[in-house]
């Protein structure tokens, strides 16, 4: 009888185990599902490395508009329009030597010629005189063009306040070797050439480097660990040997 009594038992108990088990074995599952969901290139992930530290799309740097797509030649049709428009620009004035105001001054006289002869040509060849449509900027456009240039302006004020500070040493070299670079070339052309250089230079750069940009990324990943041991050998053999006034200790007196 007593072995009948046992049996129940341990029977009982070895269900009772198998619950908790099964149990533990389908939390721990879904724990580590949960953290592969969580992280599912492990727990050491690495970092691309993205030009300018880059962690947005192109499109978005660029702003995400309009300007975006003709940049990024989203239809191919306006941007080589916009480019060819530039382009025509730059050779009246620079190859031809056109001058702006005579240009303008020249369109305004054959636009309103054309239409002043038409109208009133319109009443003796019974056609109806040409629709001139009324244009005007809208309020709405001409503040968010004001409020965008003030913000960009407070912005490069703030930064060069900054470098002027002195508190960045390679943001101050920085700037001081591209200003230089800038006025070397602004020797080389004048104002409106190096705009269509600009204008050009964002209607190529950004579309490639949208196509290859891991193999741009890569190249100036390794590009940018060369200039940092570049500075740090500078830094080592020239920065650091320059003295500096003890303004710690006029502080503290």
């Amino acid at each position: 009888m007593a072995d009948h009594a046992g049996r129940p038992e341990s029977l009982m108990n070895k269900i009772v185990e198998k619950i908790h088990d099964h149990h533990d074995s389908s939390s721990s599952s879904s724990e580590s599902e949960s953290d592969d969901k969580f992280n599912p290139f492990g727990y050491a992930e690495t970092k691309v490395y993205r030009l300018f530290g880059r962690e947005k799309p192109v499109h978005k740097v660029l702003g995400g508009g309009k300007p975006a797509d003709v940049f990024l030649w989203r239809n191919k049709k306006i941007s080589a329009s916009v480019l060819g428009v530039a382009t025509a620009l730059w050779v009246f004035f620079e190859l031809l030597e056109y001058h702006l105001v005579t240009l303008v001054c020249h369109i305004l006289i054959l636009s309103l010629a054309v239409l002043f002869l038409w109208s009133n040509a319109s009443t003796f060849i019974n056609k109806s005189p040409p629709h001139i449509p009324q244009v005007g900027l809208p309020e709405n456009f001409v503040l968010e063009v004001v409020s965008t240039v003030r913000i960009e302006l407070n912005t490069a004020l703030a930064v060069l306040r900054d470098i002027a500070s002195g508190r960045d040493l390679k943001s101050f070299l920085s700037v001081i070797a591209g200003l230089w670079v800038l006025s070397i070339v602004g020797n080389w052309c004048n104002f409106l050439t190096l705009f269509y250089i600009v204008f050009v230079l964002l209607h190529t750069i950004p579309v490639l480097y949208e196509q290859y940009d891991d193999q741009i990324d890569s190249f100036a990943e390794k590009a940018m660990i060369e200039i940092k041991n570049l500075y740090a050998v500078f830094d080592a053999k020239v920065l650091s040997k320059i003295p500096k006034g003890p303004l710690k200790e006029k502080k503290k007196d």
